[in-house]
């Protein structure tokens, strides 16, 4: 119980942040300044969320959900239409387990479309990867497992360039990993990040 109270008082913080953060930005923004998105698009991401593990063989469930950080979250992509984008999303979520920190990520390709011309929505299927942290590497830390997992997300740019913008995203991670013995863990993330993007 006193971990979903942290993980929600966590989340009510960061959205705290990310709304002043937008309000002082989009106050100095020249309304008519509107992003040259042509050919490639590239996103670097960096926020915090909540997520939830399962495993298998019981010994980590849903209800135990922990604060996770949200590094690297990246995106690459190429622009097919002008408000239509394919992409590929590296996602990644910092989570801690019997001691040790791992990565919740993957790699999923899917695409992006401007409902207009700030707002954007995201959806992608892929490659689940479970690895370790690359700063926590050790003999007890050293598996990597893969699997399924689907990501949906909504994002907001609140200051544009020509070719450069900053915007606010929310993101849900469904994943599902296979581990030995014929095990698995899933995992469920809502995260809130900023996102820098280049065009």
């Amino acid at each position: 119980m006193k971990t979903k109270i942290t993980s929600k008082k966590m989340m009510n913080k960061l959205t705290l942040i990310a709304f002043v953060l937008i309000s002082f930005l989009s106050l100095e923004q020249n309304a008519q300044d509107i992003p040259n998105r042509e050919k490639f698009i590239f996103e670097f991401g960096i926020g915090g969320g909540v997520i939830s593990l399962e495993n298998s063989e019981g010994t980590q469930t849903f209800d135990k959900s922990q604060g996770t950080s949200i590094f690297p979250d990246l995106k690459v992509g190429y622009m097919v239409k002008e408000n239509l984008a394919i992409t590929a999303s590296l996602p990644g979520n910092i989570y801690s387990f019997e001691g040790n920190d791992r990565h919740f990520g993957g790699i999923l390709p899917g695409v992006q479309y401007w409902v207009s011309n700030k707002w954007w929505v995201n959806g992608s299927v892929g490659l689940a990867i479970d690895s370790p942290a690359l700063y926590d590497v050790n003999d007890a830390n050293d598996n990597w497992d893969f699997g399924k997992m689907v990501s949906f997300g909504v994002g907001y740019e609140f200051y544009q360039k020509e070719n450069f913008a900053i915007n606010i995203q929310s993101k849900v991670l469904m994943g599902r990993v296979n581990l030995d013995n014929n095990q698995h863990r899933d995992a469920a993330s809502f995260g809130v990040s900023v996102g820098f993007n280049w065009f």
